[in-house]
């Protein structure tokens, strides 16, 4: 199941996102409106069951509720089975992707844990200190929390904090918490996940290194922007390309069309079980809590754009995107800073 956050491309401002989900055709089913007309039909579901005797807003709200992502398959299932209900593309449930603009697929994020997972990654950031990686990453899946305040969707833009000129991209990917959580074992953890996402960890580097010497971790070099989507993909949909720790697909980054990074999700050194195990000892995980993995290898213009013909910073008019097999395709675009009234009013990006 693929589920996400859409709105009509040409709403009025303010619009809310809604959840739909994607039909075999290529086509996003409208959950809300598809739940209304199965109860229509059968006024007894909602004896039954508790997502029919509620409105499906949003997913924030849908795990509020108490409820896993996969209770949404119950009202996804009927139109993909036939049986009367199948959605064709005339039909007023199914909206076109083409005429779509996707939110993140959580709005509001309980909180962020970014792991640093990936040693391909870990490794050149210790060599370019002339180091070695410490002993304690292998045995420790080490993360830091990220901000969740300032959370961005496919297509919102992005650019530099103020006083920063060294903006780069991180490819990662993020698993969502959908059920309460403690002292999980590493075995069973990934049971807790209710789907995976492409993860943008976007980086002020001039601000990071200041920040890293005195060895609290990074602050101000992060908290400005975090990406995410284009959709939450349920772990089943790629149960058959599992591998080592991770799956066996692989993760781009390109910035204006121009492939920088390149790596697979199966070069994992820890599982997001293991991670999971890490984050719930001593503390309690939440639906809507998200778990990043760390950067893919090569996954940052830090590891590669003095090797590549790119060789700077991201600059305005520069456009990055990030694709991972089965979870598609995540782009943003880089701008100049808005002034500062209007980043104090706030609102959607």
């Amino acid at each position: 199941m693929r589920i996400a956050h859409v709105r009509e491309r040409h709403a009025p401002a303010g619009t809310p996102f809604r959840l739909a989900a994607t039909l075999p055709d290529g086509g996003w089913l409208d959950l809300e409106p598809a739940r209304r007309r199965l109860v229509r039909e059968d006024p007894g579901l909602p004896h039954n069951a508790p997502l029919f005797r509620r409105p499906i807003t949003t997913l924030d709200d849908h795990l509020a509720s108490g409820a896993r992502v996969e209770a949404l398959r119950a009202v996804l299932d009927p139109f993909l089975a036939g049986g009367g209900h199948g959605a064709s593309n005339d039909d007023d449930l199914v909206l076109d992707p083409d005429g779509l603009h996707f939110g993140p697929p959580l709005l509001r994020p309980t909180s962020l844990r970014d792991f640093y997972a990936f040693e391909r990654h870990v490794a050149t950031m210790w060599g370019r200190r002339d180091q070695q990686v410490p002993e304690a990453w292998y045995r420790l899946p080490i993360f830091y929390f990220g901000n969740v305040s300032e959370v961005r969707g496919p297509g919102d833009p992005v650019w530099r904090p103020r006083d920063s000129q060294e903006l780069d991209y991180e490819l990662e990917i993020a698993a969502l918490i959908d059920t309460p959580a403690l002292d999980l074992p590493a075995e069973r953890a990934e049971e807790a996940i209710g789907g995976y996402t492409i993860f943008n960890d976007w980086s002020a580097r001039d601000l990071q290194r200041e920040e890293t010497t005195v060895r609290l971790g990074p602050a101000k070099g992060k908290d400005f922007a975090a990406s995410f989507g284009p959709c939450l993909v349920t772990p089943d949909e790629l149960a058959d390309a599992r591998a080592g720790n991770g799956y066996a697909l692989a993760a781009t980054a390109e910035v204006n069309g121009e492939e920088l990074s390149r790596g697979s999700w199966s070069d994992v050194h820890f599982s997001f079980g293991e991670m999971l195990a890490r984050a719930s000892a001593d503390a309690r995980l939440r639906p809507g809590d998200l778990i990043g993995s760390g950067t893919v290898g090569t996954g940052c213009l830090l590891e590669v754009k003095d090797e590549s013909r790119f060789g700077r910073w991201l600059q305005p008019g520069d456009e990055v995107t990030l694709k991972v097999e089965r979870l598609g395709t995540l782009t943003n675009p880089i701008v100049e800073r808005p002034p500062e009234g209007q980043l104090a009013a706030g609102g959607d990006h």
